[in-house]
């Protein structure tokens, strides 16, 4: 797996995701999993673009699931076989979506995986319609756990606040991957 910097990768074909992918939960793992399916049936690379730290880190001081290298290792483990990590730091909030779309053309993706609620650019301006205006974006439904809620990342910070260990790392799908901050819990 080869890691980057925003801006630096460029391919005559790839499957993109891009996301925050804090602490990698299993919806995450899903939808990377099909992302990297689909890349193999098309013979390109696949590609995860993540950013660190997460913009609710960023924003609004959240706790961070895991650290930028646990996310590369899950991420490896996941088949990326290109991790561009953009640095979420003021000049990053302010990149406009036709800049951003810019540097996605760079990668020259088929097929661009998401989740319905993907947003991105300055000002969040940028939805999974605009993407769709440039590349074929495919979306895949949140992933709900037996109870039928969303797994989410917020949801599973939300679960370690109330100390539920047990479910926050049934819904960060811990089994597959070891998670040195859960594993003492």
């Amino acid at each position: 797996m080869e890691i980057h910097t925003q801006d630096t990768l460029q391919l005559s074909a790839s499957v993109l995701s891009i996301g925050a992918l804090d602490g990698i939960h299993r919806g995450h793992q899903v939808l990377l999993l099909k992302a990297k399916e689909r890349a193999e049936k098309l013979g390109v690379p696949f590609v995860v673009y993540t950013f660190d730290p997460p913009p609710k880190v960023f924003f609004k001081g959240c706790p961070l699931l895991m650290s930028v290298e646990e996310k590369l290792q899950r991420l490896e483990m996941l088949g990326a076989d290109h991790v561009i990590v953009g640095s979420f730091d003021e000049a990053f909030t302010k990149k406009e979506v036709p800049v951003f779309i810019e540097e996605l053309k760079e990668m020259n993706p088929i097929e661009i995986w998401e989740g319905p609620n993907f947003l991105f650019g300055k000002n969040r301006e940028g939805t999974i319609e605009v993407l769709r205006r440039y590349f074929k974006v495919e979306v895949l439904l949140p992933l709900t756990c037996e109870r039928g809620e969303m797994i989410s990342s917020s949801r599973i910070r939300k679960l370690l606040q109330q100390g539920n260990y047990p479910q926050a790392k049934k819904l960060l799908g811990v089994d597959c991957f070891t998670m040195p901050m859960l594993e003492n819990l």
